[in-house]
């Protein structure tokens, strides 16, 4: 169900009129695309997730706790100056409002702003008429911005609030009382704490936004029943009050227990629940690393421990401490709150994000030795070699080391439980790269690193609805010569967020499937809508992500060919075929979706190639994935290709359509010659009545268009599938 948003207005007064707006959503869609994080790490002194001695003993019944803590570096600065340097930064607009869903113990209140207001004030009360209120939610000061949780509530309960707008003047009438109700089920609860350092900061309002933006995602993304407590702040100093090291983005302080190993373990076991924990946990040492495992306070309680919040405000742990963690952002370094951030700063949420991350568990022991952490359960180097220390190179596998995941750091200057980084701008821009770049964003999801690696160290992944069908991959063979007779595949990507996804070019491997005269040596560029390169490869091998590409499962076969594996905005894209020195021959250019999860998605695909006679006509292969029928219209376009300077169109192009099985499920010449009124109702009609079109509902499967001239004849054409609503 969609956010169901109302609108009510105040009482008059001789301030002014107050709007209030109030989202009570009851469920929240359950993924973005998408993901990654800010920065690096300092130096081994704030690397080490160093243990701090207790103010008081004894905060567990069970396991005794102790501080770590973790701090993040922006990108190297190319002009000599400090990444942290003090910067100006105006007021950022007031952002839209995240959406998050009721939960056990929290809702979210949203109101409009008014015209004039310096802050707002709440009142959250369990009986429309105010008479009583919820502890510490009577006209409580929330600043100048238009949303709050309110966290520390009963489940199944409707609670009922109202705000009062207020400036130098006064305070306007009392909204009219508008309703939640938490949920009865479970799910992860995060309960932010915001220090005056937020609430009295002018940009008050942003960053409380891109916080709840934050939370809003992992509380979307995992159903463990527990409630997480944090503090977050926007400062030039730590909690304890010293200044940031030079070049610290932001900085995580959290609470650590040490759980013996066979405890820990047993726990995880227990505790599966996804297809990744029950492959992770066949993964798990037969034996004992170390003695124990050190586990963050929330992940203990993800696995069913009794490791309570014991964190101070002032970083230190003792009995009694409310917090499980702390994240505090530089209030120096230059953060922009709203997205996307300019190429000069560094996105905030991505670095909110690491710091959860850091809070929640992810991390290793490295540098230093002594107990393993969760995430190093995980640290291969080969398939059937662990490496847990700092040397050579290690990734993140839940296989046993047979799928590399992602890189591990082993750059000292950064952290070594995170993930393996690029140069700036990076291809992947993961939430948890050791090194981030500015002006970049990325998210946790369910199938990034950062998602998979807190599945398996306890976290429990929501159970996600089947996806609806949908355009998985397109791939078109043709004959590739030279001039205007190279290849040339357009897929466009649609919805909200970046696509994952591979694009190659086939070639000399086709010889094992029949084809005499493949093309030796393939060459592929990609364009933007402008028709810039965006990235170019000639042999795979060469390309920088090229273990990405292994890890994909999409690797080409032979070291000749290309392919091109990077995340991509919403907008048309543009994929081109040459051979090497002008060489010719047939190829296969491909494009595949990897991460069908995502908010955008492949919306349609094209190409066009020559059409000549028997193995040199163009086939256009796609699949359609997910669950359900999918609608498509698939479209051969020769005639009308003359209007854009092409000067040996192929006159009367004929379509045909085969099923997986090679059955041919459709045929059509000229599309007026069947289902005219069909095609014409999508809006895809072709403009040349001896153009081919075919409207069809395809149930999951492979799907092969072919397209031929009329009468042997050749010519350039043109093969689309769109998705269609």
């Amino acid at each position: 169900m969609s956010p169901s948003v109302k609108k009510k207005s105040f009482s008059q007064s001789g301030f002014f009129d107050l709007r209030v707006l109030v989202a009570s959503v009851i469920s929240l869609p359950s993924a973005f695309l998408v993901l990654v994080a800010l920065g690096a790490f300092p130096d081994t002194s704030l690397l080490a997730q160093a243990a701090v001695q207790n103010q008081n003993a004894g905060v567990s019944a069970v396991y005794k706790a102790r501080a770590g803590q973790h701090g993040t570096r922006g990108e190297p600065n190319l002009s000599g100056a400090e990444a942290g340097a003090t910067h100006s930064q105006g007021m950022e607009g007031v952002p839209p409002v995240a959406a998050m869903a009721p939960t056990r113990s929290s809702f979210m209140a949203t109101w409009e702003p008014v015209s004039g207001a310096i802050g707002y004030r709440l009142d959250v009360s369990t009986n429309s008429l105010f008479s009583s209120y919820v502890s510490g939610h009577q006209d409580l000061d929330v600043g100048n911005v238009t949303s709050r949780i309110i966290g520390g509530l009963s489940s199944g309960t409707t609670y009922y609030y109202r705000v009062r707008a207020y400036n130098a003047l006064g305070a306007g009438g009392d909204s009219n009382a508008m309703s939640a109700t938490t949920t009865t089920s479970s799910g992860l609860v995060i309960n932010p704490t915001f220090d005056s350092s937020i609430l009295n900061d002018p940009n008050s309002a942003a960053i409380q936004a891109a916080i709840n933006r934050a939370i809003a995602i992992y509380q979307s993304l995992f159903s463990d029943p527990i409630t997480i407590s944090i503090l977050f702040r926007y400062s030039t100093t730590e909690p304890n009050g010293h200044p940031f090291q030079s070049g610290v983005l932001s900085v995580s302080d959290f609470v650590i227990y040490s759980i013996p190993w066979d405890t820990c373990i047993n726990a995880l076991r227990a505790d599966a629940k996804t297809a990744n924990d029950t492959t992770a946990n066949a993964s798990l040492p037969p034996n004992a690393l170390s003695m124990n495992i050190s586990v963050s306070g929330a992940n203990g309680r993800a696995i069913g421990q009794d490791t309570p919040p014991a964190m101070f405000a002032n970083g230190t742990v003792g009995n009694g401490g409310p917090y499980d963690g702390i994240v505090s952002l530089n209030s120096s370094v230059s953060f922009q709150f709203t997205r996307p951030p300019s190429p000069s700063n560094y996105d905030a949420q991505r670095s909110i994000e690491h710091e959860i991350d850091e809070i929640l568990g992810l991390g290793s022991r490295l540098p230093g030795g002594g107990d393993l952490q969760p995430q190093d359960l995980f640290s291969w180097s080969a398939p059937g070699t662990r490496n847990l220390t700092s040397s050579g190179s290690r990734y993140f596998s839940i296989n046993s080391g047979n799928t590399n995941i992602v890189g591990f750091n082993q750059d000292p200057g950064g952290d070594l439980g995170d993930w393996l980084s690029a140069s700036c701008p990076q291809a992947n821009p993961y939430v948890q790269n050791a090194f981030g770049c500015m002006g970049q964003i990325s998210d946790v999801t369910a199938t990034s690193p950062e998602g998979v690696s807190l599945d398996v160290i306890g976290y429990d992944l929501v159970s996600l609805p089947p996806l609806p069908a949908h355009l998985g991959n397109i791939s078109t063979r043709a004959f590739v010569q030279t001039g205007d007779n190279i290849v040339i595949g357009g897929f466009i990507i649609t919805g909200s967020g970046q696509k994952r996804v591979i694009v190659r070019a086939i070639g000399p491997s086709l010889v094992n499937h029949g084809i005499t005269n493949p093309l030796q040596n393939p060459t592929l560029e990609l364009h933007d809508h402008t028709g810039a390169v965006i990235a170019s490869n000639d042999n795979w091998m060469n390309a920088p992500n090229k273990q990405e590409i292994i890890n994909s499962g999409l690797a080409p076969s032979n070291n000749l060919e290309s392919a091109i594996l990077t995340s991509l905005n919403p907008g048309a894209y543009t994929a081109i075929v040459r051979g090497v020195n002008n060489g010719t021959g047939i190829a296969l250019v491909e494009g595949y979706d990897l991460d069908p999860a995502a908010a955008s998605k492949l919306g349609n695909m094209s190409t066009r190639a020559l059409v000549q006679t028997g193995d040199n006509v163009m086939i256009g292969g796609f699949i359609v994935t997910g669950s359900g029928e999918k609608n498509v219209i698939v479209r051969a376009i020769g005639p009308s290709l003359a209007q854009h300077g092409i000067t040996n169109p192929l006159q009367d192009p004929t379509l045909e359509l085969h099923n997986g099985n090679g059955a041919l499920i459709a045929f059509n010449d000229n599309w007026k010659d069947t289902q005219q009124a069909q095609i014409q109702a999508t809006g895809l009609a072709p403009t040349n009545d001896k153009e081919s079109a075919i409207v069809r509902m395809l149930a999951p499967g492979q799907y092969t268009a072919i397209v031929r001239g009329k009468n042997n004849t050749i010519g350039v054409a043109l093969v689309e599938v769109y998705g269609l609503n």
